[in-house]
């Protein structure tokens, strides 16, 4: 779990629905009400909640290079209706359209960042046992795990011992 401060913007929401699932205990907090209440979801949503959970992870492993590309989570988004909206001053802006719906809050969130170019910097952790999300702030954007205290620090040793047996 990452002492990182949490993604810009939309990403934020993201960020927070991949980190419901510790991956370590298998703790899920949409198995709370109060988890639930922090996405605005019913008992009933859950499901079609998790399984967008889990193609945005897939989707944030391969930002991270360790995974393969998932065309799941633009399958689950493809029928999430947007709205474009102008401002003003003739900015545009994606907008959900039902703000109720997660997938389209999340859709909207896909869209803005990959025009802003921070939607590849949303990645989830190299450690098997972890796969937080976390925002790759790094100024090359080679980050690889959530925290290098923890989760770097234990593929390193990993990786140190493993050199050592072989030599011995």
């Amino acid at each position: 779990m990452s002492d990182r401060p949490p993604a810009p913007g939309g990403l934020a929401l993201l960020e927070a629905l991949v980190n419901t699932l510790d991956v370590e205990t298998g703790s899920d907090s949409l198995d709370t009400a109060d988890g639930r209440a922090a996405f605005g979801l019913a008992e009933p949503e859950v499901p079609a909640a998790r399984a967008l959970r889990e193609a945005l992870r897939a989707a944030l492993k391969a930002h991270a290079g360790h995974g393969v590309p998932a065309s799941e989570l633009g399958r689950l988004l493809a029928a999430a209706p947007l709205l474009v909206t102008i401002d003003p001053a003739g900015a545009a802006e994606l907008r959900p359209a039902d703000p109720a719906d997660l997938a389209s809050r999340v859709a909207a969130a896909v869209a803005t960042a990959s025009a802003d170019g921070s939607w590849l910097r949303l990645k989830a952790c190299e450690a098997a046992d972890c796969q937080w999300a976390y925002y790759d702030r790094s100024p090359a954007g080679r980050s690889r795990w959530c925290t290098m205290a923890v989760c770097g620090s234990r593929a390193k040793m990993r990786k140190y011992r493993a050199r050592r047996t072989g030599q011995a």
